[in-house]
């Protein structure tokens, strides 16, 4: 099962960096910001499931982030971690389709709790087969299925295909991609990309319905006719 991505977004960078590793020994994948600017230009990048933000910040804090990021996004969570615990800050924060508001200091056990509550239902029923067209993939698998012929992925194909598939009509940053399939964009696994989307397109040829559209420099997307 895919991992779940956390955007944390707080100026304490000591604090930040405990939680950090805390939260990946648990399991989960983190991108950090240090304020709130860079914090919205990271979830455009990261695209996350869950974005954990501190209230007080320089550039922009975290109430002006979460309404910019729900102009962009409606369902993605936001949990205010902050030492804010007045009565109109809470309401703020809620005000602003905030889905908890959880007061410092806290136990990271007591975050860990309430994420695993959060998303035990979309894991328990996280499909693993999605249509795409008139093809279905199977990420647990590994295979794509098109009028009755079935055929293999590599691990690292499933991967990419699994993602550009949860962004179809969208673009996904080759940044993106080599960092969640390869761990770092090195000169050799951004050139190991280009390969596997070659050959990730030959598989889907049959199903005319589908194509991958290369973005020069940028990324790819996915479409459906």
């Amino acid at each position: 099962m895919e991992k779940i991505r956390i955007l944390l977004v707080d100026d304490d960078r000591q604090n930040s960096e405990f939680l950090r590793k805390f939260l990946e020994v648990e399991g989960y994948e983190v991108t950090y910001a240090e304020n709130g600017r860079k914090g919205l230009e990271a979830f455009s990048a990261a695209k996350p499931d869950l974005v954990l933000l501190d209230v007080n910040m320089p550039v922009m804090n975290g109430f002006e982030l979460a309404r910019k990021i729900r102009e962009q996004d409606r369902d993605v969570l936001i949990f205010f971690l902050t030492d804010r615990t007045e009565k109109a800050d809470r309401l703020k924060g809620f005000d602003l389709k905030g889905n908890d508001y959880i007061p410092k200091p806290f136990y990271p056990e007591e975050l860990i709790a309430k994420i695993k509550e959060r998303f035990e239902h979309r894991q328990a029923s996280s499909p693993s087969r999605i249509i795409i067209g008139q093809t279905v993939f199977d990420s647990n698998l590994s295979t794509i299925e098109y009028a009755g012929t079935v055929q293999h992925l590599s691990a690292r194909q499933s991967d990419i295909l699994a993602i550009l598939a949860r962004h179809i009509g969208q673009t996904v940053e080759r940044s993106y991609l080599l960092e969640h399939v390869w761990g770092n964009d090195s000169y050799a696994n951004s050139l190991a990309l280009n390969v596997q989307i070659t050959y990730i397109r030959k598989l889907l040829e049959p199903d005319t319905t589908i194509s991958i559209v290369s973005l020069k420099k940028r990324g790819y997307r996915l479409e459906v006719m």
